[in-house]
């Protein structure tokens, strides 16, 4: 499949997490068995990129060999750029407050604004130069990246559309995201950022620990959840663009760029198991009670970075999808809680049922390591007389990056006037109903 000039005739994808793919925009591209060249086929030159370390265990190891027209090391010397409203682990602008927190949706700004300039940076935990921990980030967008492209060195990139459907053109081929799909960009992959139908905005978890992988299943057995059928990879394809273009990196928390005399999205073919993957939120098997009570919100995990800590995650992406709730005897929203954890939130679309008012879609919520929450006062009410017949939460899909660092808000998240100054008012309506008598 040649793309030439950016245009491509169709999308095309392979299925799988985590697959051993192998993948040519033009027949015989590939070498095949022993056939290691000496010379690539059509001209081209053999790259490898590493994902992990070259001894990882088997079942973590990722890497990908590629053929492309000229080889990444042909670049001059990258130079600072300014980083706008991004930044990386540490956070030490501001103390970290206990506050619960909650945003609403960051406007799109008038101005042209691309993918990379809208990057902004909510908050995060760990350091960005031990690869360990996270960044968390919302984007805004309302023009194409034009001969404009983008790696980042220091994590990878979980992409959660909230507004606007992406083009990404990446270094393995290109994908088309919706809202209600998310999206892995691998570190060091380079991409670039088509707009398809207008203004974008989303959220981005920027993940400088271990490699997203599905979670283990443990007692739910070989079924449900994520699965790996459902993750989408793109095939081969190409765009062959001569003349400058920027190069921007990111790395060690900071913007670098510089320019070559070509787009960096020639590879004509590729094999291994290292590339940007897709999956539709709504394919998710959501599991639950059937009779009492409700499990903890582990149960939603569709992607997890573990640590070498056993269950305990550097982060776990979880979502709240469209389910039947039909538990007996019980209150059905989240309960008030205190989590060892730590809780950022977003809204794609629809009501979260934990909240009557105040969190919209595009907004996000923050509730650190044993901050007190739950639903707010109106939900509560509803909830406790509710007649409990079986009923579907339906038209809503909310998220959640649940991590063990604390997340350290940035100084824009803490002094932008879309922080809301009455978000514990929420909890402040509930009565006294306690009585000591029998």
């Amino acid at each position: 499949m040649n793309a030439s000039a950016g245009k491509i005739e169709q999308l095309q994808y392979q299925s799988g997490f985590g697959n051993e793919f192998a993948s040519e925009a033009l027949p015989d591209t590939l070498p095949q068995g022993r056939n290691s060249p000496q010379r690539a086929p059509r001209g081209l030159y053999a790259e490898g990129i590493s994902g992990t370390p070259f001894t990882a265990p088997r079942s973590q190891n990722r890497r990908t060999w590629t053929y492309r027209m000229r080889p990444s090391a042909m670049q001059a010397a990258m130079v600072r750029v300014d980083n706008g409203l991004l930044r990386s682990a540490p956070f030490n602008e501001v103390d970290a407050p206990p506050n619960r927190l909650r945003w609403n949706p960051l406007p799109i700004p008038d101005r042209p604004i691309d993918f990379i300039d809208g990057l902004t940076t909510m908050g995060g935990g760990g350091d960005v130069s031990a690869g360990s921990g996270y960044a968390i980030h919302v984007y805004l967008a309302n023009r194409s990246m034009t001969r404009r492209y983008f790696y980042n060195a220091d994590g990878e990139m979980l992409i959660v559309p909230q507004q606007g459907r992406l083009d990404l053109f990446s270094e393995m081929g290109r994908m088309e995201i919706s809202p209600g799909e998310i999206c892995v960009i691998p570190r060091g992959i380079k991409f670039n950022v088509s707009l398809v139908d207008g203004p974008v905005r989303g959220y981005i978890c920027e993940n400088y620990g271990a490699l997203l992988r599905l979670p283990d299943l443990g007692p739910i057995g070989s079924n449900g959840l994520a699965n790996a059928r459902d993750f989408l990879t793109p095939v081969a394809a190409f765009e062959e663009i001569d003349g400058p273009v920027q190069l921007v990196a990111k790395f060690q928390g900071n913007l670098w760029s510089c320019n070559l005399g070509h787009s960096p999205l020639d590879v004509v073919a590729w094999h291994g198991n290292y590339a940007p993957y897709k999956y539709d939120l709504a394919n998710f098997m959501v599991l639950g009670t059937v009779s009492f009570d409700h499990p903890d919100p582990s149960i939603f995990t569709v992607l997890t970075s573990p640590t070498d800590t056993p269950g305990t995650a550097n982060i776990d992406f979880v979502i709240f999808p469209p389910r039947w709730m039909v538990a007996e005897n019980t209150f059905r929203p989240p309960w008030f809680h205190r989590n060892y954890m730590n809780e950022f939130m977003g809204l794609i679309y629809g009501t979260y049922d934990a909240k009557a008012e105040g969190f919209t879609p595009g907004g996000a919520s923050l509730h650190n390591c044993m901050s007190a929450h739950g639903p707010d006062a109106a939900t509560f009410e509803k909830a406790s007389v509710a007649d409990l017949k079986p009923h579907k939460i339906d038209g809503s899909m909310a998220f959640m990056f649940e991590t063990r660092l604390v997340c350290r808000p940035t100084q824009f998240a803490l002094e932008t006037p879309l922080l809301q100054s009455d978000y514990d008012a929420c909890w402040g309506g509930f009565k006294k109903h306690f009585s000591s008598a029998p």
